[in-house]
């Protein structure tokens, strides 16, 4: 079995079906995103904790639980030279 860490991303993308007649102009890949609690089993004991203040500003206390969500349809200041 393949250990290989980035096969397990958070953040997903297909390809949808474009009909001929479909009304709106295709968008060619979509993107979703899938919560990290999908691939942590069950809740290990002493995992690491953010402080206090960082947990409410992150809206959990376990950095592993927490998913930073970026939207890939908003163009970045880097694409646009």
């Amino acid at each position: 079995m393949n250990s290989n860490k980035s096969a397990y991303t958070t953040f997903k993308a297909y390809k949808p079906f474009h009909g001929l007649y479909d009304p709106c102009s295709p968008i060619d890949l979509k993107y979703f995103s899938t919560p990290p609690n999908l691939y942590i089993g069950f809740q290990p004991s002493n995992m690491k904790q953010f402080s206090p203040s960082e947990a409410l500003q992150k809206g959990t206390l376990w950095p592993a639980f927490w998913d930073y969500y970026e939207n890939p349809y908003k163009v970045k200041e880097r694409d646009q030279l």
